[in-house]
C-alpha cells in the first residue's frame, strides 16, 4: 500500500519520543550554558534540584594496564569540586558582591555542550551524557580550555528539568588555569 507521498513507513513510535525527549533535554542544557555565559547566576541556579551533587575528580596519568581503575580520583579521595548546591550557592552569592580577586576584571567564558546522548529513561529522571568544552578569556591575555565528557542526571518537576547530578571528567590532567572560579 503506498501513500501519496510514497510507500507505507511503519512509524516507531518510541523512537519518535525518545528523540524528541533528547531534543528537550539537549535544549535545557543548551539554555543552561546560555545562562552561564550570560553570568545569569540566579536563573543558573533555580535549574539545580535541591539535591543536586556537582564532582570532578582529579585525572590521573597512569599506565594502559590500570586506566579503567586509577585514571580518575574516588569520591573519597581529592577532588577538584566535590559540591552540593548549598555550596554552590555560596560561590554564586561571593561573585554576587563583586568582591572576587580571581573575577576582577569578570572573565568572559563560552560553553559548548555537544554529543548530547540520553543513555538512561527512568522518568521522571534521565541521564544524560554529552562532552563539553568552556574557553574563559580574562584581562588582556589570560585564555583557558576546559574540555572534557559529562554525565548528568536530570529530573522532570513541574517547573521543568532540574540538573540533580553533574560528574565531570576533564581531559586535563594538569590545570593551566590560574584558578576554578567558573561555573563548567
Amino acid at each position: 500500500m503506498t501513500t501519496e507521498g510514497g510507500p507505507d513507513m511503519a512509524i516507531d513510535e518510541k523512537l519518535i519520543e525518545k528523540v524528541l525527549l533528547e531534543r528537550e533535554v539537549a535544549d535545557f542544557l543548551y539554555r543552561e550554558a546560555d545562562l552561564l555565559d550570560e553570568r545569569r547566576y540566579d536563573e543558573w541556579l533555580d535549574l539545580l534540584a535541591d539535591d543536586y551533587h556537582y564532582s570532578v575528580p582529579l585525572r590521573l596519568n597512569v599506565r594502559y594496564d590500570d586506566v579503567a581503575e586509577r585514571e580518575n580520583t574516588r569520591a573519597c579521595e581529592v577532588q577538584w569540586f566535590d559540591e552540593d548546591k548549598s555550596t554552590v550557592e555560596l560561590r554564586v552569592a561571593q561573585l554576587a558582591t563583586g568582591v572576587h580577586w580571581a573575577e576582577e576584571p569578570v572573565s568572559r567564558v563560552s560553553h559548548l555542550v555537544t554529543n548530547v546522548r540520553l543513555d538512561r529513561v527512568e522518568l521522571p529522571e534521565v541521564e544524560v551524557s554529552c562532552r563539553f568544552l568552556v574557553y574563559r578569556n580574562r584581562v588582556a591575555d589570560e585564555t583557558d580550555f576546559l574540555v572534557g565528557r559529562r554525565r548528568d542526571t536530570l529530573r522532570r518537576t513541574e517547573d521543568g528539568w532540574r540538573v540533580v547530578k553533574r560528574h565531570l571528567l576533564l581531559d586535563q590532567s594538569v590545570l593551566m588555569a590560574k584558578n576554578l572560579s567558573i561555573f563548567v
